[in-house]
């Protein structure tokens, strides 16, 4: 039987639609979440230790992405029976690096069919053609993807990382700046080059407050954590 090519949605796309079963009832993605920045994750299966050290940092780190107006909204291709049984075996049983007791509040998506993974490019049949892939999807309000990660199977995703990428992606909209390598909330950003977006002539002469240029191309201006947060924070 020959293969489906099936395209992984990119960056700038609107975010491909579907209706599903969920542990915290049905969704309508991404309508539901409009005015939300979303992260829509698929885990490989149920019951393994992998994606349970995960859950249980999403749910320890849900109240930090929440701060950010963000939602989480998790995915497998097992069915919703086992899906409840699972967190609540998390709930009950599982301690782990300190994380006991963890309750996962936002919905974990049944795809049995694989129909949404299909749509999202979450089964990679290099990897696996009946497990979903570590997918992130970062989505925005108005439902644009905004980032895509990818990891395998065997690899645990670094959740401070998820969250500094929304963090940085709202910090570059709310002041129209980028962020360099590395970057954190408090480091100085990167401002657009002389001659585009309006910046004004100062920049050239070099006598623009606050900003310093490591050349014409390369300029950045500090913005404080305070700022930041007094700007996007809810």
């Amino acid at each position: 039987m020959e293969n489906t090519v099936v395209s992984i949605p990119r960056i700038g796309e609107q975010a491909p639609e579907f209706k599903a079963v969920t542990t915290q009832g049905e969704i309508n993605f991404p309508a539901d979440y409009k005015g939300s920045w979303v992260i829509l994750f698929s885990h490989p299966a149920d019951f393994t230790p992998v994606c349970t050290s995960e859950f249980m940092t999403f749910a320890k780190m849900e109240n930090d992405f929440a701060a950010y107006n963000c939602k989480l909204v998790g995915l497998s291709v097992d069915g919703l029976y086992s899906h409840i049984a699972w967190l609540r075996n998390i709930k009950e049983k599982i301690d782990f690096k300190g994380m006991k007791g963890m309750e996962v509040k936002f919905p974990l998506i049944e795809d049995i069919t694989m129909e949404v993974a299909k749509k999202y490019g979450m089964i990679q049949e290099g990897e696996s053609n009946t497990k979903a892939v570590r997918a992130v999807f970062v989505i925005d309000p108005k439902g644009v993807i905004r980032t895509v990660l990818y990891y395998p199977l065997s690899t645990g995703r670094n959740f401070d990382e998820l969250l500094r990428i929304v963090v940085a992606l709202q910090t570059a909209d709310a002041f129209t700046c980028a962020t360099p390598a590395d970057w954190r909330p408090g480091d100085e950003v990167i401002v657009p080059p002389a001659g585009s977006c309006g910046v004004a002539k100062d920049r050239v002469d070099g006598k623009e407050e606050n900003v310093k240029c490591y050349d014409w191309y390369f300029c950045t201006k500090p913005v404080s954590a305070q700022e930041i947060d007094s700007k996007i924070k809810k």
